[in-house]
């Protein structure tokens, strides 16, 4: 079980898009909140939302990065998310 318990304070898909948008101006971008199929998962919430994300996402920042840095671009966009239980991103690059 996730230690945050106030459902006030955990990560929403609007403000994940927000942060990507704000970091990587992203031509493209989908941000789906999967945490639903994640109960009774580690990581998970009672809530069922808020901890595990799948984000689609391109941007002119990946120009020339393997996909290792382009992953990293997106995780540093979306750190402030993890003390709110973020516990898990899907990344797919295009």
């Amino acid at each position: 079980m996730n230690a945050v318990s106030n459902p006030a304070t955990l990560p929403t898909t609007a403000a994940l898009e927000a942060a990507l948008r704000r970091a990587l101006q992203p031509t493209s971008l989908e941000v789906i909140d999967e945490s639903a199929s994640h109960a009774g998962h580690s990581g998970a919430n009672a809530e069922g939302y808020g901890t595990h994300f799948r984000v689609r996402i391109a941007s002119p920042l990946f120009d020339g990065k393997p996909r290792i840095a382009r992953h990293r671009l997106v995780y540093d966009a979306l750190q402030i998310f993890i003390a709110q239980g973020l516990h898990a991103i899907a990344i797919e690059t295009l």
